[in-house]
């Protein structure tokens, strides 16, 4: 009975040097753990230093690698036929300019999102429909400030804040927050449009040949 390697990869393994080698990029699993740490420093790719990118890397090229030096090894794949290798070099920064980034991106949001909400009562005529409701209500006229805007007020910072799941470093519930599921769907799109892309330059340049 031959032995059997299980390999995990994630669509996208970042790694801050330039040799990669298969433990740096995936979860290995085996019944013979003499095989398995062979494989574990099995080299996967060697990338330019110091040239920080996103390179692609099939999986089916790391099996023949690992079958050429265990020809009776059971290789078993789980996860994407290719994977991404973000190259990143260990940058510096410092604390005075994260702030200063953290600091625009807030007030670009508030600004922003406030902007939003004007344009939004303006468009629709906020007041205007309050004026209507309160006389309705009461059979009187509004007087230009009711209770009617105060809750509407309170309930757009209350909304905002429980749909977003998140207030400062706290959580309200332990479900992901919108915008984590949004980035997540991003980091998803985009790393099957570099595979996608990549595959298809591939198979351009076989067809030409």
């Amino acid at each position: 009975m031959s032995d059997t390697l299980y390999i995990q990869t994630d669509m996208n393994v970042e790694v801050d040097h330039p040799q990669v080698f298969l433990q740096d990029v995936a979860k290995l699993s085996g019944s013979d753990s003499k095989i398995v740490d062979k494989c574990r420093v099995l080299p996967v790719v060697n990338l330019t230093p110091g040239q920080p990118g996103r390179y692609v890397v099939s999986i089916i090229d790391i099996i023949h690698d690992i079958q050429k030096k265990e020809p009776n090894l059971e290789v078993t794949h789980i996860g994407e036929p290719s994977f991404i290798i973000t190259y990143e070099t260990e940058k510096q920064e410092h604390v005075f300019w994260s702030w200063v980034k953290a600091g625009l991106v807030c007030l670009v949001s508030f600004f922003g999102t406030a902007f939003s909400i004007m344009t939004f009562n303006t468009d629709v005529d906020i007041n205007k429909l309050f004026a209507q409701v309160y006389e309705q209500m009461t059979g009187q006229p509004a007087p230009g400030f009711s209770i009617l805007e105060v809750t509407y007020s309170l309930g757009i910072g209350l909304g905002v804040l429980f749909f977003f799941n998140h207030f400062g470093k706290k959580k309200i519930t332990q479900d992901p927050t919108p915008m984590q599921v949004q980035m997540r769907a991003y980091e998803d799109d985009v790393n099957n449009t570099i595979i996608e892309d990549i595959n298809r330059e591939e198979a351009q340049e076989c067809g030409h040949r």
